[in-house]
C-alpha cells in the first residue's frame, strides 16, 4: 500500500536512516512494515539560522494499512512521482492537419513536442539560430562587444530561458505541469527537479536538454527551421491560413500558434497593423544587483553556509513603496541567479539591457539578481508617451537607448556601487564585477526615471532591513533590466485563439501569459490540446 506523508522536518546532517525511524514512530508502525520510502518533495527552511533544515513529503510503501491515518498522510492510488501522460496527448489525430509554430522557446517546443506526437504535422520556425551555435554568438557580444540582432540571449533555439538560470519554478496549478518537469528529465534533466521546491536546471544543462528534444522532434518528422522570422500572417475570411517568412516563402497552415516571447518587438507591431487585438499590460524594470555569492550565503544561512547539503544560497524580496498614483507601487527582486553572471541581453542595434544566468552547479563567485519597480500602462502615459497597445515597448526600448548612450554608445553596462546609489552620491568607484564586455561608472539618477530610481533606492533600504548586509559596497547595480515580462497581452478566448483571428493560437510569455519556462510550457501544451481536441471530435 502507497501513502503520502507530508511536513517531515529533515536536518542537515540526518540520515535517511533516522528519518525513516521518525516517519515508522509517527505513524505507529515498526521500521521492518516499511517497504520503501522516496522523498517526493523538498524544501529548505532557513528562517533560524541556528536551525537550518529541510522541510520534506514522503511516499512510503507499506505492508499495511495505516488506521487512523494522521492529518498530514494520505492514502495514494500511484505514485506521483511518475505522472501519466495527460489524456488528451495519448489520442491520435490525422497528420493531414498542419500546424506552423513561431519559435522554438519552451512554449513552442512543447507545443511542437505535444502535436506532433498525437500525429499532428507540424513546421517549427526559429529566427534564430541553434542552440549551439547561439552560445557562440552571445560569446562575441560578451568578450568583443558585437551584437547578431537575430541571435542573442533573446532570440534563438530554447528561448530566453535558456539563457538565464532554467529556473523551473512556478505558481500556477496545471494538470500538465507534473508532466512537463517529467518530459524534462525525459530529455535529460536530472531527476531532483520532480521533488525540488524551487528546481533550477542551469544554463549548460538546458543547452543539452534543447538539443535533444530537437532531435526527437526531427525524428517524429518535424520540419524544423532556423534562421527563418516570420514576417506576416495570411489572413482570409477572419482566419488564419499561412505565414510568409523573411526570405519570401509562404507557409500554408490550419492553425499558427503564436510562441515569440516577449522580445519579438517586430512581430507584435506587424500583428498591431493587421488588427489583431491586444492590450498594453504592466509589467517591470530596473537594474541587476550583483553581490559577492559567499556574502548572500552567510546572510541566509549563517554559520552554516558552505555545508555540503546547501547550494548557493537566493533570495527573494519584494517591497511596497507608497505612491500617489497606485497607493502601493511593488519593488522585487527577479531572476535571482545564485552564483552566476549577469550578461548583456540587447536584441536592437543601438540598445543595451541586461539579463542574468548561472550553470547547474551554481557555483560561480557571484550572485546576481534583477531588482525591478512595478510599472503600469497609466505610468506610462504620465511619462509622456501616447497610449497605446506597444507604448510598453516603446518605453522599454527608450529606457534601453538611454543605457546605450550612458554606455558611451557601446554594449557595455552603465554601474553604480550600491551603497552610493542608495545615498545618491556619485562616487564613480565601483566594486569587483564579473560582468563583461565592460561595466561603466555612470550615475544611475541621470540614467533612471525618477519615479523608477525613488521606488528603487526606497525598495532597497527595505530590502536591507530583511535581509541585513543586502546594502553593502561590496555590491553593483548594473542597468538595464527592462525584459521582465511582456509589456503586452494578445486577447484570446476559450479555445486559446485570438479573438478576432481564427485559427491563431497566442500563447507564453510574448503574447502575455506565463512568466517562466514552466508556465511557458504548459502554455503552449494547452494550445496543442485544444487543437487536438479539436480535430479528435471530428
Amino acid at each position: 500500500m502507497l501513502y503520502a506523508i507530508s511536513n517531515i522536518q529533515v536536518g542537515l546532517d540526518e540520515s535517511d536512516a533516522s528519518v525513516t525511524r521518525r516517519i515508522a514512530q509517527q505513524l505507529n508502525l515498526t521500521v521492518e512494515a516499511i517497504l520503501s520510502s522516496t522523498c517526493s518533495r523538498r524544501a529548505i527552511d532557513a528562517r533560524k539560522k541556528t536551525n537550518i533544515h529541510f522541510v520534506c513529503s514522503y511516499e512510503i510503501e507499506v505492508d499495511q494499512i495505516i488506521d487512523p491515518l494522521p492529518n498530514n498522510c494520505r492514502k495514494l492510488e500511484h505514485s506521483t512521482l511518475s505522472p501519466p501522460r495527460p489524456e488528451v496527448f495519448t489520442r491520435k489525430v490525422t497528420a493531414q492537419h498542419h500546424a506552423v509554430i513561431i519559435g522554438a522557446g519552451p512554449a513552442g517546443l512543447f507545443a511542437a513536442l505535444a502535436l506532433a506526437e498525437s500525429g499532428i504535422r507540424v513546421t517549427l520556425l526559429e529566427r534564430g539560430k541553434p542552440v549551439e551555435t547561439r552560445m557562440r554568438d552571445i560569446g562575441r557580444l560578451r568578450s568583443r562587444g558585437e551584437l547578431d540582432t537575430e541571435s542573442n540571449i533573446c532570440f534563438g533555439e530554447g528561448g530566453a530561458g535558456t539563457y538565464t538560470d532554467g529556473k523551473l519554478y512556478t505558481r500556477i496549478k496545471h494538470p500538465f505541469l507534473r508532466w512537463v518537469l517529467a518530459e524534462f528529465v525525459r530529455f535529460g534533466a536530472r531527476e531532483d527537479i520532480l521533488i525540488d521546491a524551487h528546481p533550477h536546471l542551469g544554463t549548460d544543462k538546458l543547452v543539452r536538454i534543447v538539443r535533444n528534444m530537437r532531435h526527437h522532434l526531427l525524428e517524429l518528422g518535424v520540419d524544423y527551421r532556423f534562421e527563418t522570422r516570420v514576417d506576416d500572417l495570411l489572413i482570409e475570411n477572419g482566419k488564419v491560413c499561412a505565414v510568409r517568412t523573411g526570405c519570401g516563402d509562404e507557409i500554408n497552415a490550419d492553425h499558427v500558434i503564436l510562441a515569440t516571447g516577449h522580445s519579438a518587438r517586430d512581430t507584435f507591431k506587424r500583428l498591431q497593423q493587421l488588427g489583431i487585438k491586444m492590450e498594453a499590460k504592466a509589467f517591470a524594470v530596473g537594474v541587476r544587483a550583483e553581490h559577492p555569492q559567499a556574502l548572500i550565503d552567510a546572510i541566509q544561512f549563517g554559520n552554516r553556509a558552505g555545508h555540503a547539503k546547501l547550494s548557493a544560497a537566493e533570495y527573494a524580496l519584494t517591497h511596497q513603496v507608497a505612491d500617489k498614483h497606485l497607493g502601493q507601487r511593488g519593488v522585487y527582486s527577479f531572476c535571482m541567479c545564485p552564483g552566476g553572471l549577469i550578461v548583456p541581453s540587447p536584441t536592437e542595434a543601438g540598445a543595451m539591457a541586461v539579463n542574468g544566468m548561472s550553470n547547474a552547479k551554481r557555483g560561480g563567485r557571484w550572485a546576481n539578481s534583477g531588482i525591478v519597480v512595478q510599472v503600469t500602462p497609466e505610468d506610462i502615459v504620465r511619462h509622456g508617451i501616447k497610449s497605446d497597445p506597444l507604448m510598453g515597448i516603446t518605453f522599454q526600448r527608450e529606457l534601453e537607448v538611454a543605457t546605450f548612450k550612458a554606455a558611451g554608445d557601446h554594449y557595455a553596462a552603465p554601474t553604480m556601487r550600491l551603497t552610493d546609489f542608495v545615498n545618491r552620491k556619485a562616487t564613480g568607484n565601483l566594486a569587483p564585477t564579473r560582468f563583461k564586455p565592460e561595466a561603466i561608472a555612470t550615475d544611475l539618477w541621470q540614467l533612471l526615471p525618477h519615479w523608477i530610481a525613488n521606488p528603487l533606492a526606497e525598495g532597497l533600504l527595505g530590502f536591507d532591513r530583511k535581509m541585513r548586509g543586502f546594502i553593502t559596497d561590496e555590491a553593483n547595480l548594473l542597468a538595464t533590466e527592462s525584459r521582465t515580462s511582456s509589456p503586452i497581452r494578445i486577447e484570446r478566448n476559450e479555445s486559446m485563439q485570438s479573438v478576432n483571428v481564427a485559427g491563431l493560437y497566442p500563447v507564453g510569455e510574448g503574447a502575455g501569459y506565463a512568466g517562466g519556462i514552466v508556465s511557458a510550457a504548459v502554455d503552449g501544451m494547452k494550445a496543442a490540446a485544444a487543437i487536438i481536441e479539436q480535430h479528435h471530435s471530428l
